[in-house]
């Protein structure tokens, strides 16, 4: 355990940070949950958007959003921008279930989380885990089905284009000093098992609804539970008070309102992780054999320009990210994948998890043109022209779909 004033200090400054002019963050979901179904999902009628968000999210820029539904929000294309973190208010928005209520953040220091499959099991307060260690780590978080909508065959599920993802700085405790402190990992564990604590829906079967995720154990070595992101407490809407990072990991993985934390022999049973996130053929079944939405992989795309531009200089702008390792590499075509040139990396290196905004200068004459991207991570792998297609369009990271055609006059 690290008891380092400063570091102590850090955090208890973060958690104080709500005052009133940050009371946007803490507002809660009892308004919207009297009209969101069952499992708070409440889709909107195609090409409709709501005039105002959620009472969770009202705090979020709305012109920066495309809602989808009442617990689905995407940034806009435009909206992400040539910085290396994405601002809070920008991020996009994916909920399983409805959220807690708003009093499990305005008395953060109070939730409890039980860790487990260690050799001296308990439950701590947030309280408590601050004053263990902390770190930051930045990260892509991103839907597994981020680049659903460019799925042929209507893949179901939320219509994502490029804008489930972000990049974000966490703070938090790392998950291995927690584990050292409770003596350490029993044997023969291979999972790190994390359980979300939103309220159920009464009259089903838990395990059809829960948010339990399992990751390999070897997420020990990066995990953080975090309780604030981007120096800010952590908002009810991205999982405030605690929620799981796992580094590298689709958003599935790193589990809101945390209240688990489990080391398990094997994966849970929970339909989520069972047969949901899995990676199968068209018209298939989820089932436990099949690859699990884990690890992401290496991907970009253009945010600027989109739709026109003028002819002659131009700055081509993108992101690009290794997935589960730094990226090395991007180059842009602009004659849709006939002809490549590498792009620059803009603002600092933030680490292997975070994604390096890029830029292309170049002369583009009238006309129609083609802009694509592709990246290439520090382990060599570099996007591909297309897509793997699967049931749920999980995973797309080909570079020829996430392309922009652009008129230039």
């Amino acid at each position: 355990m690290n008891n380092n004033p400063d570091l102590h200090a850090r955090a208890t400054a973060l958690s104080q940070q709500v005052g009133s002019t940050r009371r946007h963050f803490l507002l809660g979901s009892a308004g919207v949950l009297a009209s969101v179904p069952l499992l708070g999902l409440a889709p909107l009628a195609r090409g409709e958007e709501p005039k105002s968000l959620p009472d969770y999210a009202a705090w979020k820029e709305r012109n920066a959003l495309i809602v989808h539904s009442t617990n689905t929000m995407e940034t806009r294309r435009d909206a992400i921008g040539a910085g290396v973190v994405t601002p809070s208010d920008r991020l996009f928005v994916r909920n399983n279930l409805p959220t807690p209520p708003v009093d499990v953040v305005e008395n953060a220091d109070a939730w409890e989380v039980s860790i487990e499959g260690v050799r001296n099991p308990r439950s701590l307060t947030l309280a408590e885990l601050k004053n263990m260690n902390v770190t930051s780590v930045t990260t892509v978080l991103q839907c597994s089905g981020n680049g659903r909508a460019f799925f042929p065959h209507g893949a179901s599920g939320t219509q994502w284009s490029v804008g489930a993802a972000g990049c974000v700085v966490w703070t938090g405790v790392p998950l291995k000093d927690v584990v050292e402190e409770l003596g350490g990992v029993e044997d023969g564990m291979s999972f790190i098992t994390n359980t979300g604590g939103e309220e159920l829906p009464a009259g089903l079967d838990p395990k059809t609804v829960i948010v339990e995720r399992s990751v390999p154990a070897r997420a020990l070595e990066t995990a953080i539970l975090a309780w604030a992101m981007n120096d800010e407490p952590l908002p009810l809407s991205h999982g405030g008070p605690l929620r799981m990072v796992v580094p590298g990991y689709y958003g599935v993985n790193n589990v809101k309102y945390v209240k688990r934390v489990a080391f398990t022999d094997k994966e849970t049973d929970a339909k989520i992780q069972a047969s949901g996130y899995r990676i199968r053929d068209v018209g298939k079944s989820g089932a436990p054999e099949q690859p699990s939405m884990w690890e992401m992989n290496v991907k970009s795309w253009i945010t600027t320009p989109l739709e026109k531009t003028h002819k002659g200089r131009n700055l081509i702008y993108g992101v690009a990210m290794g997935g589960a390792v730094a990226v090395e590499s991007v180059e842009v075509s602009t004659d849709g994948g006939e002809t490549w040139q590498e792009a620059r990396f803009v603002g600092p290196d933030l680490g292997q998890y975070a994604w390096r905004p890029f830029v292309f200068a170049t002369d583009l004459s009238p006309g129609e043109v083609r802009l694509v991207s592709r990246a290439t991570s520090a382990s060599g792998e570099t996007q591909p022209k297309g897509r793997t297609d699967n049931e749920r369009g999980y995973g797309h990271n080909g570079w020829e779909d996430h392309g922009v055609t652009v008129q230039v006059s």
